[in-house]
């Protein structure tokens, strides 16, 4: 199963982004394997608009089916649960703390956007 986790670097000591559609990197975690790969989400940090919605198409498309972050806004909200993608609330804590956090089933899963459009 492959995760993907709202990361402000590139390694597993990054903290989480709080932020999802403006978030500075995705890190895709592989529970399988244990291993992650990196992808960028520069093109969305600095957009004028719709970062929320194509972060989301990003997420479905690396073959995630959760996804960790601080926030989730109702567009990407509604791209996200389209793709069947489940999502989970994580603090500002370092990604390897929330991947552990949800494993042992201690983050809050959402079922509806927690935050308004262009929440910053």
């Amino acid at each position: 199963m492959k995760i993907a986790i709202t990361s402000e670097g590139e390694t597993l000591e990054s903290m989480v982004d709080q932020r999802f559609g403006r978030a500075a990197k995705f890190i895709i975690f592989d529970t399988e394997s244990e291993t992650f790969t990196v992808q960028d989400n520069t093109q969305n940090l600095n957009a004028a608009q719709g970062a929320g919605i194509q972060s989301a198409q990003n997420v479905v498309d690396s073959g995630a089916t959760a996804l960790i972050t601080g926030h989730t806004g109702p567009k990407a909200f509604r791209v996200l649960y389209a793709g069947k993608i489940s999502i989970f609330l994580s603090k500002k804590e370092t990604v390897k703390t929330a991947i552990d956090q949800w494993k042992k089933n201690e983050l809050t899963q959402i079922t509806e956007a927690d935050v308004e459009g262009h929440w910053i």
